[in-house]
C-alpha cells in the first residue's frame, strides 16, 4: 500500500486531468416484436465503413456507437447519449426498430440468418466482410451477436512497459469489473441451440447459472477451443507482438480445410491461420493505438508504441439507457490506476492459466458464498480479494477528487464497496429478480421491457434542429468518403487481400527494411 502512495504521490494534478477515456458501445438492432432486425443497416445513419461515430461491429444488424476521447466523465456520458437520440430518432422514422439494451442476444433465427456486416464494394470494403464471414465459419454467427461496451482509457507520460504492467495486473484483478458490473446471467435458449451447456432452466425459453455475473465473459461468450492455444504473454511489447505475430501468420489445420475460398470462388475467411487478423484475438483488455490508413495495428504498436487501453469486459447495463453510467466510468478509471500503480511482476504461462480459470469462475459464479479463486500458489475469496482492491482505491479517489474538485470519484468507490458487500443488489442478481417478475419469466420479456422504456426516455430527451443537422452532415459526408473509396480503388480484391495478410504488413519499418 505504501508503495502505491508513494507513486500516486509522484501523479501531478496535470497529469491526472490529462487522462482521456471514450466508449465503443454495441447493440443488436431489434423489431417493435424484439426479434432481430434483418433490414440493412440504415442509410440514413451513414456510412458503417467511414462513420467516426456510428458504424458495425459483426452483424448489420449490430450497431457500434462510439465517442471521441474525453477529459471529463460527464462529457463523454452526454456525448454517447446524443449519438443514442440521433439513432433512435432515425429508427423510429424507420419503422420503430430500437436497441437491444443487454448484452447476451435477443431471441435468434438459425444461425445462417443472422446477416454479416456490409461495408460497399472497396476493397477494404470488402474485407471487412470477408473477415466476419471467417468469424461464422469459426466460431458461428450467434456467438458474434453479443454485445458489450469497450472502454479505451490513457493517462499522459505512460510508456509501454507501463501500460503493459497495467495489463497483467488488470488480468489478474478484472474478476472485480465482472462481479460489479456483470449484468448477463441469463439467456433465451435460442443461443445454444444445439450446443453443449452446463445452464440450468429459469423458465421455458429461459437458461441461467444462479450466481452467474457474466455469462458473456465466460465460456458461453467470446471463447474458442482453437484460441485457448494461444498463451500471449503481457511482459512487454515484444512479447506480446511476438505471441500474435505467431497466431497470425502460422496455418491452423481446421481452418485450412475451410479455405480462403469455396468451390464457387466465394471467400470464406481472409487467411487460414490461427488468427485472420489482430481484432480476432478475443480478451478482457487490449494495447492499442490508433492507425494509420490501411496499417497493420500489430505493425502501429510496434512502431510507435501503446498509445491507451481498451477494455472489453463490460457488460451492457440494461438499467442504464446508454448501458453504461458516469459512476461506473469513474470506478473503471480508479481500478485502471490502481493496476498502474501496484507492482506488477512478470506473467507466466502458469499465471495465464490460472487467471483464465478465475475469469471463469467468476463469470459463472460470481455471487456464490465463498467462492475462492487462486492467487499465487494458494487461494482466497472472491469476496476477500475484491473488498481488498476496492480498500486500496479510497488514496487514489481522494487524489483524484483533489485534482477534479468535488467527490465524484469517493462516491463511486462508495457506491462500489456498498455493492461489493450487498451481492443481491448487483446488477447480475436484479437482472434476475427482474427476469422473475417478467411475462412467462423469460429474459426476452425482461430485455424487451426495458428496450421499450429505453426508447422512450431517449425520444423523450430535448433535441434541437442544430444537432439533427450536425449528425446529418456526418452521415451524408461519411456516404460521400465511402463512394470516393470506391471510385479510387484500383487493384483487384484478391491482389488486396494478399497484400494486407502479407507477414512483412506486421512488422515495423525498420525491420522490413533491414
Amino acid at each position: 500500500m505504501k508503495r502505491i502512495n508513494d507513486r500516486l504521490a509522484q501523479l501531478t494534478p496535470e497529469r491526472l486531468r490529462g487522462m482521456r477515456r471514450g466508449v465503443e458501445k454495441e447493440s443488436l438492432r431489434v423489431l417493435p416484436s424484439g426479434a432481430l432486425a434483418l433490414t440493412p443497416h440504415p442509410m440514413a445513419l451513414g456510412a458503417a465503413l467511414t462513420h467516426a461515430r456510428i458504424t458495425t461491429d459483426y452483424s448489420e444488424s449490430q450497431l457500434e456507437l462510439i465517442t471521441g476521447a474525453h477529459a471529463d466523465v460527464q462529457a463523454c456520458v452526454q456525448e454517447l447519449t446524443q449519438i443514442h437520440q440521433f439513432v433512435y430518432r432515425t429508427l423510429q422514422q424507420a419503422g420503430g426498430e430500437m436497441l437491444w439494451v443487454a448484452s447476451m442476444p435477443c431471441g435468434l433465427p438459425t444461425d445462417e440468418t443472422i446477416p454479416i456486416g456490409q461495408y460497399g464494394t472497396s476493397n477494404i470494403g470488402h474485407a471487412k466482410s470477408v473477415y466476419r464471414m471467417g468469424l461464422g465459419h469459426r466460431y458461428g454467427r450467434r456467438m458474434q451477436t453479443i454485445s458489450g461496451i469497450h472502454y479505451n482509457w490513457s493517462l499522459p507520460g505512460l510508456g509501454n512497459d507501463e501500460y503493459f504492467a497495467l495489463i497483467r495486473n488488470f488480468k489478474r484483478h478484472s474478476f472485480m469489473l465482472l462481479t460489479l458490473f456483470g449484468a448477463s446471467p441469463a439467456v433465451c435458449s435460442s443461443f445454444v441451440a444445439g450446443r453443449n451447456h452446463e445452464l440450468q432452466a429459469l423458465s421455458p425459453h429461459t437458461l441461467h447459472l444462479p450466481h452467474a455475473t457474466s455469462l458473456r465473459m465466460g465460456r458461453l461468450g467470446y471463447q474458442s477451443d482453437a484460441q485457448s492455444q494461444i498463451s500471449v504473454s503481457y511482459n512487454n511489447l515484444e512479447s506480446y507482438a511476438a505471441s500474435l505475430q505467431e497466431a497470425l501468420t502460422k496455418p491452423y489445420p481446421p481452418y485450412e480445410a475451410i479455405g480462403v475460398r469455396n468451390p464457387g470462388g466465394e471467400y470464406n475467411q481472409l487467411a487460414t491461420t490461427l488468427l485472420q487478423i489482430e481484432n480476432e484475438f478475443y480478451g478482457t483488455i487490449r494495447p492499442k493505438r490508433v492507425i494509420r490508413s490501411g496499417e497493420r495495428p500489430l505493425h502501429a504498436l510496434r512502431d510507435r508504441g501503446v498509445e491507451y487501453v481498451e477494455v472489453r469486459c463490460m457488460d451492457l447495463d440494461p438499467f442504464v439507457s446508454v448501458g453504461i453510467e458516469a459512476p461506473t466510468m469513474r470506478f473503471i478509471d480508479l481500478f485502471l490506476l490502481h493496476c498502474l500503480l501496484s507492482d506488477s511482476p512478470p506473467d507466466s504461462r502458469d499465471e495465464i492459466a490460472a487467471l483464465a480459470r478465475n475469469q471463469h469462475a467468476a463469470a459463472a459464479r460470481g455471487r456464490e458464498p465463498g467462492l475462492r479463486l487462486e492467487r499465487g500458489r494458494g487461494s482466497v475469496t472472491l469476496a476477500d480479494w475484491g473488498a481488498e482492491l476496492i480498500e486500496a482505491c479510497a488514496p487514489i479517489a481522494a487524489r483524484l477528487d483533489g485534482a477534479f474538485g468535488g467527490s465524484e470519484y469517493r462516491d463511486a468507490l462508495t457506491a462500489a464497496q456498498k455493492s461489493w458487500h450487498t451481492p443481491q443488489h448487483l446488477p447480475s442478481a436484479r437482472v434476475l429478480q427482474q427476469i422473475g417478475q417478467a411475462d412467462g419469466c423469460a429474459y426476452t420479456a425482461f430485455v424487451h421491457d426495458r428496450a421499450l422504456q429505453t426508447q422512450q426516455q431517449l425520444l423523450a430527451l430535448p433535441w434541437s434542429r442544430d444537432q439533427q443537422a450536425r449528425f446529418e452532415r456526418e452521415a451524408q459526408q461519411s456516404l460521400a468518403e465511402q463512394a470516393a473509396i470506391e471510385q479510387a480503388d484500383t487493384m483487384p480484391f484478391e491482389a488486396f487481400r494478399q497484400d494486407y495478410v502479407a507477414p512483412d504488413r506486421l512488422m515495423p519499418a525498420l525491420a522490413t527494411a533491414a
